[in-house]
């Protein structure tokens, strides 16, 4: 079932959960261990973030540093796959633009699509943090709005091989994502909103919105998208924060804002155990404002953790 329709079929808001893949040489069983504890909330779909390869300097025996392309979290396709027989459930694997060509852009589509897989999350991804700017793969996308073509162009049965004989199209559902304190690369809120309404137009179905701890950055992205014709659902997307590190991790890395309050509580925290407490606090609060406010449902952010969201939506579902 499309993420739109569990939407719409359902009387409540609905929660959802993001894992990310384990590192290289690490065991599906972390996610299993992740998850099963937060299966009895019966989310309707879980998503499953991509991550492009990394360059990496290692040392040559000749003291020089030789850069090296690792891809440290693979397997999403197959994670989807596992995730869909374990759990009975919806999966959303995410697709970026970084590390891939359109060819094995199209190849993954079509692994996914065979796996019975009919929703989408489509992410431009990081920067390279050598580099510190995004760059494209030869014959690969620069905008995840490009890429959101390349899919919808599949659902419309073209790919990219034009003389393939009755082609079948796919049926993604797709979704993107959203910046209520706007994307760290855009200029203004103006024109991120103008990026993302561009993507709704070229058939994104939702918006699932980067982290954020004050709800009303949350409110004001919501009117915003509104007033700019954005129609489609926006489903917030929550962090936790656990550790006394976020306080200048998160900024730095996802362009967020802590609110004065509560960066002034954790740091009267003696430790990351108050942390993780204040932060499961936080978000319950922030969960029951914005379903009290109507939101379609929470996502949240699980970090291969799940203790203390476990809590969270215990708390508010």
């Amino acid at each position: 079932m499309k993420v739109t329709e569990h939407i719409n079929n359902s009387d409540k808001p609905l929660v959802s959960f993001e894992i990310l893949p384990p590192t290289k040489g690490s065991s599906i069983q972390k996610i299993f261990d992740a998850l099963d504890p937060l299966m009895e909330f019966k989310p309707p779909y879980i998503n499953i973030t991509y991550h492009q390869p990394e360059v990496v300097l290692k040392q040559r025996t000749d003291g020089l540093l030789e850069p090296r392309v690792v891809r440290k979290r693979p397997g999403t396709v197959a994670i989807s796959a596992a995730l869909q027989n374990r759990y009975q459930i919806d999966v959303v694997p995410h697709l970026i633009c970084g590390g891939f060509s359109k060819e094995e852009t199209e190849d993954a589509l079509i692994d996914l699509n065979y796996l019975g897989v009919s929703n989408l999350l489509i992410v431009r991804g990081d920067a390279d943090k050598v580099a510190g700017q995004f760059t494209a793969q030869k014959n690969g996308h620069l905008f995840a709005i490009d890429l959101l073509k390349q899919v919808i162009s599949m659902n419309n049965g073209r790919y990219l091989d034009e003389e393939i004989e009755n082609p079948v199209p796919t049926t993604f559902s797709v979704g993107v994502a959203g910046f209520p304190e706007k994307h760290a690369e855009s200029p203004n809120m103006e024109a991120d909103l103008r990026y993302l309404k561009a993507k709704v137009d070229a058939g994104a179905e939702y918006v699932v919105t980067q982290m954020f701890f004050d709800n009303q950055k949350f409110f004001s992205f919501k009117k915003a998208c509104r007033e700019f014709g954005i129609n489609v659902p926006i489903i917030p997307g929550l962090k936790p924060l656990s550790i006394k590190k976020h306080l200048n991790i998160l900024p730095q890395t996802f362009n967020v804002d802590i609110p004065v309050e509560l960066a002034r509580e954790v740091d009267s925290c003696s430790n990351n155990s108050q942390v993780r407490e204040l932060g499961i606090e936080w978000a319950i609060q922030q969960s029951k404002e914005l379903i009290a406010a109507g939101v379609p449902g929470i996502h949240f952010f699980t970090m291969g953790k799940s203790d203390n969201i476990r809590k969270i939506v215990e708390s508010v579902y």
